[in-house]
């Protein structure tokens, strides 16, 4: 578990092409979660990258002041996100553990059903800080959508877009884990937490990309 733990740590550290074997083999973590955050992670990229190609130009003078804003924000979310990669993959590793705790005596059922709530419940505090940060993302894109250069409006396109898929993969990964929860009032309240997310923010996500798809260069 210690050399696991190590690993962990370094996940943010790993080059792409490591992260997608460790992603690729039978480790119970980097999972779902962590890719979740780590495509949010290329969202707000995306739409810092328009940011960076808009800033400077003499067409954009009048809203610079506002992209260097969202400059400011998108870094940030972005160095969140990729906070969130490891985040996710060390509060999955109680729940593994708990799964594998003994339950041969009712001692031992009742301690295991206790570490798995609690298991549970912080393996789904992390996937629901992705999905918050999320929908910032969406919401950055379609501010450079509205004020960025046109040449780069598809990036803005796809960083809603990708945005848009972490928000739905970690909401997967919060419901997936409240179907376990022995506290169903629990369970029910973060599901309907992670619902709201959904339901204000992917059809957004579907508005900025199709808004920047019929705009003209």
């Amino acid at each position: 578990m210690r050399q696991r733990r190590k690993f962990i740590v370094e996940l943010t550290n790993l080059s792409c092409k490591t992260f997608l074997a460790e992603l690729a083999g039978n480790a119970p973590a980097p999972g779902g979660g962590g890719a979740a955050a780590l495509v949010g992670a290329a969202g707000a990229a995306l739409g810092n990258m328009v940011g960076s190609l808009t800033v400077g130009k003499k067409k954009y003078a009048a809203v610079e002041a506002d992209i260097l804003a969202l400059n400011e924000r998108s870094t940030a979310l972005r160095k969140r996100l990729e906070g969130l990669v490891q985040a996710d993959a060390e509060a999955f590793l109680p729940l593994a553990a708990a799964y594998k705790l003994p339950k041969e005596t009712p001692e031992q059922q009742a301690h295991k059903a206790a570490v798995l709530e609690e298991a549970l419940n912080r393996a789904c505090a992390v996937p629901l800080e992705i999905m918050a940060a999320c929908c910032e993302g969406i919401t950055l894109a379609e501010e450079y959508g509205a004020k960025g250069s046109v040449l780069a409006l598809s990036d803005a396109g796809c960083a809603a877009l990708f945005c848009k898929a972490a928000l739905q993969a970690a909401g997967l990964n919060v419901m997936v884990n409240t179907r376990l929860m022995a506290d169903k009032a629990r369970a029910a309240a973060l599901n309907a937490e992670a619902a709201a997310l959904l339901a204000d923010f992917v059809p957004k996500a579907d508005r900025v990309y199709e808004q920047l798809t019929q705009q003209e260069g």
